[in-house]
């Protein structure tokens, strides 16, 4: 009878064993995460959920090595994300990775692999199991803050109205431009004008004439300012910076002349100027190879000085302090 028991006891417990593996699979195969096993030994799929196919489109049984795994990878990531699996697998270390998954129809579904490194007793790998979750979405808005942050960031830099940059992004330019100009030991230029009587021009064109007016100018000083690094900016109101890296005296003063004769070509009709018929600037211009006590505050107000020396003589005219 004992005998007879402890059989029923093993059967049952046997069935229960096998049930609870049927509960567990059905479990792990009803979710939308796709479950894995790799044995480390032989770098074979000892399983895979067939979830893999829905997802990806390969079959179940498709999925043999890592092989399979690994070349089913975006090449832009298959190299950066195997190594990176490889060894905190040998260290014995969890981790996750996320990686764009080739399909079977060519496209590809991005993936973070939560994976568990399971050992034996001596602390050998043993295998690796873990999970592949679907981020597409994840991903599509990670991209969208990304873009979003970017494109602020480009507002925060930009002029309004005109387009072009804005006091912020010319004070943060002066800055790296200032600094490589002193380790280069090569010349910076800057270029600042105003317009002239321009608040008479708003009193009488009035202010949607004025906006349009400086939108006038900022392009015409674009097409003068427009090596990559130069800088053209809306330093306030309807004063303007250009600023110039590797650019020397004589083409500084070059580029001032072209600055005005650009503004003489609009022929924008200031009735209320005295100093021309049309729309006219007053323009400082300056150039120097920074040294250990200058300051790039300095160089603004030296250039400002200059502008405002041409407003003194007249207007509509060009001034350069070592020209």
């Amino acid at each position: 009878m004992p005998s007879l028991q402890a059989d029923a006891a093993v059967a049952y417990a046997q069935d229960m064993a096998e049930n609870d593996v049927a509960v567990y699979k059905t479990l792990l195969e009803s979710t939308k995460a796709i479950p894995w096993k790799i044995d480390w030994s032989t770098m074979q799929f000892a399983y895979v959920g067939p979830q893999i196919e829905e997802l990806l489109g390969w079959e179940q049984g498709s999925w043999l090595t890592v092989e399979d795994w690994a070349t089913r990878m975006h090449p832009d990531d298959r190299d950066q994300v195997v190594n990176f699996c490889v060894s905190q697998s040998k260290a014995g270390v969890d981790h996750e990775a996320d990686y764009r998954a080739l399909t079977k129809d060519g496209g590809y579904v991005w993936i973070r692999d939560v994976v568990h490194v399971v050992r034996k007793e001596n602390g050998e790998v043993d295998s690796l199991v873990g999970f592949m979750f679907d981020i597409s979405e994840r991903k599509k808005t990670e991209e969208e803050l990304i873009r979003l942050q970017l494109e602020l960031e480009r507002l925060s830099l930009t002029d309004g109205l005109t387009g072009i940059s804005n006091r912020r992004m010319f004070d943060q330019r002066l800055e790296t431009e200032w600094n490589d100009a002193r380790r280069s030991r090569k010349p910076l230029s800057l270029i600042i004008l105003d317009i002239d009587y321009f608040k008479q021009y708003n009193d009488f064109y009035g202010h949607v004439g004025g906006d349009e007016c400086l939108r006038s100018l900022a392009g015409v000083l674009k097409t003068v300012a427009r090596r990559p690094r130069d800088v053209v900016a809306r330093f306030g109101g309807e004063e303007f910076t250009l600023l110039l890296p590797e650019t020397d005296e004589v083409m500084a003063r070059k580029l001032a002349q072209e600055c005005a004769q650009g503004i003489a070509g609009l022929q924008i009709p200031h009735k209320n100027s005295s100093a021309s018929p049309f729309l006219t600037a007053s323009i400082g211009v300056e150039t120097t190879i920074p040294d250990g006590a200058a300051t790039p505050r300095e160089f603004v107000e030296e250039v400002d000085r200059m502008l405002y020396a041409a407003k003194r003589n007249g207007r509509n005219r060009i001034e350069a302090a070592r020209l």
